[in-house]
């Protein structure tokens, strides 16, 4: 199933223009020879408004458009003929491939080793599901954690800004409005931000200090209606941190004995 409901937000397109971006991926293997002229006779509308489609999602031109969005719909569909041992398969690369050991040592640094201040996670949908598990981890390592999510007040976050060393959010999509606000709002009053997203380019993850990439074998799927292996994965990605904080804490106390 192909959802195309973050492609097309906040882009302030017509029901024609939505129509196109359906068409278009729906018709990936094939709209780029029939091209422009083509396409817009079968959509009864004009060259123009197809080109014009382009420019309002962000791309320099159709061309463009076509290669930015072939591997989303070829990625969502060799995900759904997945085997049973390719489904399990989680392994160091997926990880390593995106993150680096740097960025994990700069969030154990920055954020594990906060004090004084509070550590606020936001997130919402699925991705609250995850966020309230970092949340009850960093609680048991004796963190000042806040969590909040999209059904909570405003006046959680702004009411704690001057108590906030961290934030962090957790968006699948990297595309969330209210979590965007949230970095935005953090960023002006000097707070540390770290995202959890996908892999592929995202706001979220061009905004935040820190962001670490998450696969996402279902781009096309942003209301998480397929089997998908990204909060899994998202949680192993906390536990390998967690795992590398440890191992820090237990190799400091060796060296004071």
């Amino acid at each position: 199933m192909r959802d195309i409901s973050k492609i097309v937000q906040r882009k302030n397109l017509t029901e024609l223009d939505v129509q196109l971006v359906r068409y278009i991926i729906d018709n990936i293997d094939d709209v780029l020879h029939k091209g422009v002229r083509t396409i817009a006779k079968e959509n009864f509308t004009s060259p123009a408004t197809v080109i014009r489609l382009s420019k309002k999602l962000g791309y320099s031109g159709f061309v463009d458009m076509y290669y930015q969005l072939l591997p989303l719909v070829k990625k969502a569909d060799s995900s759904h003929n997945d085997g049973i041992e390719d489904f399990f398969e989680i392994n160091q690369k997926d990880f390593l491939s995106h993150n680096s050991m740097e960025d994990i040592e700069a969030f154990i640094n920055k954020v594990l080793n906060l004090k004084q201040r509070y550590i606020f996670i936001y997130a919402t949908g699925f991705s609250a599901i995850a966020a309230e598990y970092l949340y009850k981890k960093l609680l048991v390592l004796g963190r000042k954690t806040i969590f909040a999510s999209g059904t909570d007040s405003i006046g959680v976050f702004e009411n704690n800004l001057e108590d906030i060393g961290a934030l962090i959010v957790i968006s699948k999509s990297g595309e969330t409005q209210v979590v965007i606000e949230k970095l935005l709002a953090a960023k002006e009053h000097g707070i540390l931000t770290v995202s959890f997203t996908k892999e592929t380019d995202n706001r979220v993850a061009e905004i935040a200090d820190l962001n670490f990439r998450i696969i996402d074998h279902n781009k096309l799927d942003d209301r998480n209606m397929l089997p998908n292996r990204f909060f899994p994965s998202l949680l192993l990605m906390f536990e390998f941190i967690f795992k590398q904080y440890v191992e820090t804490l237990s190799s400091i106390i060796g060296n004071n004995e």
